[in-house]
């Protein structure tokens, strides 16, 4: 059973309950096919659990086979860096299918953000660190491809559809009930 190397932190981009029962973690990729479905995923499990859920998201990009799962992450922290990283992530899953560097600056003017300033960290790779420190944080957690989902700080084995998803965080809830 492979667990989560690097605990969550408030270094960490968090959404929900601070104090939730359960803490949903994903490595995803931004061109990753499966991520962008697990992205949905994600938000229907987030419906389902209304305040009983956080979920974490940590970069995990698959350089070799998806030419801008990096620069987009990089996009992602960027617009983190100037407390829109949601609205950034969400969007980039959300125009997969259209990702690209024009779609990178259309979605940074669209969110706010500098798209001369977003050039600037691309161009220096100014957010590459975090990502790379991301990415070795799920190497050492047993991740080897995308989405990988943990679930209390335990790697979800099980397939990334809704069910088999709200199985597992049932069966954390109700240990963390018994434990009260």
């Amino acid at each position: 059973m492979a667990t989560l190397a690097v605990p969550v932190s408030s270094h960490d981009h968090i959404q929900g309950n601070e104090s939730a029962p359960v803490t949903l973690l994903q490595y995803g990729d931004y061109q990753c096919a499966h991520c962008g479905l697990g992205y949905y995923l994600v938000k229907a499990v987030q419906d389902h659990y209304e305040g009983q859920l956080r979920f974490v998201f940590r970069n995990f990009p698959l350089v070799q086979i998806h030419p801008y799962a990096e620069t987009a992450a990089e996009a992602a922290e960027f617009a983190g860096a100037h407390k829109r990283f949601w609205e950034m992530h969400d969007s980039l899953y959300e125009n997969q299918r259209r990702l690209s560097l024009t779609l990178m600056f259309e979605l940074a003017d669209y969110h706010g953000l500098s798209v001369s300033d977003l050039q600037e960290a691309l161009e220096r790779h100014e957010f590459r660190p975090r990502i790379r420190g991301d990415f070795m944080g799920g190497v050492r957690s047993g991740v080897n491809g995308t989405p990988t989902f943990f679930i209390n700080g335990v790697r979800h084995d099980g397939s990334y559809n809704f069910e088999d998803l709200v199985s597992a965080i049932d069966s954390r809830l109700d240990r963390a009930r018994r434990a009260a």
